[in-house]
């Protein structure tokens, strides 16, 4: 008999075990979110394993909401909970397959590395104890929660900045991390031209009730929070009519809605090119946008992304498309990798939270690129 303790029972946790009676054949399954439509964000400690050969089957892989995320992917795993290397896995049949011998007690596995809710009231703390960022409560989650919003700088134009829309996309916080760092650095004179020509209102967690559940796409309620930004309520989509309402009373001038991409191993801009109201003007800080992010960092790319809508056709309840229109202005969704970014591939980590703090700091460079011409 084996002696393997498999457990979810913690912040962002998600996994089901079938069989654990033998290390070299445990058989888990992933819990899908709330309103039973997703699941593929996975997240669980195995104890009793120091030394010993694991083969995890996740034997419910290939029901997952996206199964071509597991094409070329390998898991997470980390055994201090701050350090996450890329361990062997593999994907045949519609089951995901694991392979790791750990070196401690204790090992974390998880589809991402983990960006947990404790870590999220550090980065507004950190946030809060710089002098030059203040921290406003825009309302409660459907669970109860405090959603907070960080705002800093003293310019007319109104710049917005928004992660974790979809839980499991843990890269967002990480990006933000290092977004926040830079942005409120007193001796960086980038971060101190932005402050100067614009106020940004940030919203670090947008779904901390579905990160805390151990959700991929899903609130508490079950809503996709980007797909509600048309028609919030307070019963099903509280997180996202508090932050509408805000944008409502200051405006936006630039909106960066950032997340995370399952299957292209890349990271690029989505833009709102399909809404009724695209303009050659928006056409031009879109492109001009995306230009400088290629020059300021190669782990940012222009050759592959989404394809764009018919002209007209965009989909308004999402971010992007809603507030853009709603706004005329410069808004776009910024997609990270789960795996890796393939043009610069690390194989010991993938994509990792250290090169998504790298990423959210090059981002100042972009920004002051446009924001001259922003109105």
């Amino acid at each position: 008999m084996s002696d393997l303790r498999i457990s979810a029972a913690f912040d962002s946790g998600n996994i089901d075990v079938i069989d654990a009676s033998s290390p070299d054949g445990v058989h888990l399954r992933i819990r899908k979110d709330a309103g039973d439509e997703h699941l593929q964000w996975f997240h669980f400690q195995v104890a009793g394993a120091r030394g010993r050969p694991l083969t995890l089957h996740i034997d419910n892989a290939g029901e997952c909401s996206y199964p071509k995320g597991w094409e070329g992917y390998r898991a997470c795993a980390s055994v201090d909970r701050r350090h996450w290397r890329r361990v062997p896995t593999t994907y045949e049949d519609g089951v995901l397959t694991i392979h790791h011998v750990p070196e401690a007690d204790l090992c974390w596995f998880a589809y991402f590395a983990p960006f947990s809710l404790e870590q999220n009231l550090d980065l507004l703390a950190s946030c809060q104890a710089s002098p030059l960022a203040s921290i406003e409560r825009l309302g409660d989650t459907a669970d109860g929660r405090p959603l907070d919003k960080v705002v800093f700088g003293e310019g007319a134009l109104q710049v917005w900045v928004i992660a974790r829309q979809h839980p499991g996309e843990s890269m967002a916080s990480w990006w933000m991390e290092g977004f926040l760092g830079r942005m409120l650095d007193p001796d960086d004179a980038l971060a101190r031209v932005l402050r100067d020509a614009a106020t940004f209102h940030v919203v670090p967690h947008m779904n901390p009730d579905g990160s805390f559940r151990g959700h991929l796409r899903c609130n508490a309620t079950g809503a996709n929070l980007n797909r509600e930004w048309h028609e919030p309520t307070v019963e099903r989509s509280p997180e996202v009519l508090h932050v509408r309402n805000a944008m409502d009373d200051t405006g936006v001038d630039l909106c960066l809605d950032v997340h995370g991409d399952e299957a292209l191993p890349y990271n690029f801009i989505a833009g709102s090119e399909a809404i009724p109201g695209w303009t050659q003007r928006l056409a031009r800080l879109l492109d001009a946008f995306k230009a400088e992010y290629a020059k300021a960092t190669p782990d940012f790319q222009t050759t592959y992304g989404y394809p764009v809508a018919p002209a007209g056709k965009a989909n308004m309840t999402m971010c992007t498309n809603q507030v853009a229109q709603r706004f005329d202005c410069l808004a776009m969704t910024l997609e990270m990798p789960f795996k890796d970014n393939a043009d610069l591939p690390d194989p010991i980590y993938g994509w990792s939270p250290e090169r998504c703090g790298h990423l959210g700091r090059a981002v100042l460079g972009p920004m002051a690129a446009v924001l001259s011409e922003l109105r």
